[in-house]
């Protein structure tokens, strides 16, 4: 099979994972309305192509939140990225110190910030949940230091979780339960069993072995729900600033207000994100509220975006409109459940080949000077 598109890599993933975490990352909310949107309204987008112009030399280095990458893409934070793959998180993030882009760890990833850093030679970021448990959240906060964390994450939009249909018809479960309907899919995943019998990372990593009362997975599932704190307001940014001393990326602006708010804190940059369609069903795509929010605090803050991202043109068409840097999640987990650490240095490399091309063909030969006016215009046709 020729992978020539992320969407051979998705086919490719459907195969090769279990259902129930294949439609984890699969999915959104409700309706999924949301969700489709988030990829949809970028082909309502339209580039403005240039002709016989210069297209030698061509640079897509740049920097996200001060660092140095090798194009303006991360890889995003993703729940139970170990789950698609055994060792995920761990194979992920060495795809993408390779490539030379951040990789960012999940709270509720499957491997653990440890295991992570005693697997990896670069600094990667960590993405933090605001939780009820705060001696936890300032434990996490400190591990992440310690393992040598060169940004922080701070995701706000998850104070109460989003229903999501799939996940709660397939009995979703870290590890997968032992009914009949579970183990017929991962027994038709052999490949997948095989590895994820051989590795010893099963569960939340970040959390088991860190929380007194777990004790057992059905334990593991309930302190885990009722963690999400649902009074998390502006106020807490200003303790988890003060603990962290790093870089902050605050996660989860899809309005404007709330990004003027944002950029009165302190941080360093914010993600217009709208969780993946996994919350709000019916929300904006985060495309489509990008250009308000990069009008109201681009001047201020560094604005980066996620949601929907599925190729090199996507990353043009978020750069034109102002994003100083682009998060890819189902795109490189596709890849993960596919091919494992290859898949995800393929992901990457799609994404890279097609925003090179791209951007020649807009005529511009540096990533950071696409802008507006590559954006297409539509006029109305006069009369003849």
């Amino acid at each position: 099979m020729d992978i020539l598109e992320i969407k051979d890599l998705e086919k490719l993933a459907q195969k090769k994972v279990p259902k129930m975490f294949f439609d984890y990352v699969n999915s959104g909310s409700w309706t999924e309305t949301t969700y489709r949107e988030n990829v949809t309204d970028f082909s309502q987008i339209k580039l403005r192509q240039r002709i016989a112009v210069n297209m030698s030399n061509r640079k897509l280095q740049s920097k996200m939140a001060g660092i140095e990458v090798s194009m303006p893409v991360a890889l995003a934070p993703t729940g139970l990225t170990g789950m698609q793959h055994a060792d995920g998180e761990i194979l992920a993030a060495q795809a993408a110190e390779e490539f030379g882009v951040p990789f960012t760890l999940s709270t509720m990833s499957v491997c653990s910030i440890e295991e992570v850093a005693k697997h990896t030679k670069k600094p990667f970021w960590f993405q933090l949940y605001v939780m009820r448990d705060k001696k936890f959240m300032a434990r996490l906060i400190d591990r992440a230091k310690q393992a040598g964390c060169s940004a922080l994450v701070l995701t706000l939009d998850l104070q109460i979780m989003g229903q999501r249909h799939k996940d709660i018809q397939n009995g979703l479960s870290t590890p997968p339960k032992l009914s009949p309907k579970h183990l017929y899919q991962v027994l038709t995943r052999p490949s997948w069993c095989l590895k994820m019998l051989q590795t010893k990372n099963r569960y939340f990593g970040n959390i088991v072995g860190h929380v007194d009362e777990i004790t057992d997975v059905r334990s593991l599932a309930s302190w885990t729900s009722e963690q999400f704190d649902p009074q998390l307001d502006w106020k807490e940014i200003d303790w988890i600033k003060k603990r962290w001393g790093g870089k902050l990326i605050l996660k989860g602006i899809l309005d404007s207000e709330d990004a003027i708010i944002a950029s009165k804190t302190g941080a360093d940059a914010i993600i217009v994100s709208n969780h993946g369609g996994r919350q709000l069903d019916g929300a904006p795509s985060s495309i489509k509220v990008l250009p308000e929010i990069v009008d109201a605090v681009g001047k201020k803050i560094e604005v980066h975006i996620d949601g929907g991202i599925r190729s090199g043109q996507d990353v043009v068409k978020a750069l034109c409109l102002g994003a100083k840097g682009v998060y890819i999640g189902r795109a490189f987990l596709y890849g993960l459940g596919a091919l494992g650490k290859f898949g995800v240095f393929k992901s990457l490399d799609i994404i890279k080949n097609e925003l090179d091309k791209t951007m020649a063909f807009c005529g511009r030969r540096d990533v950071e000077d696409l802008n507006r006016e590559n954006i297409y215009k539509e006029h109305p046709i006069s009369n003849y």
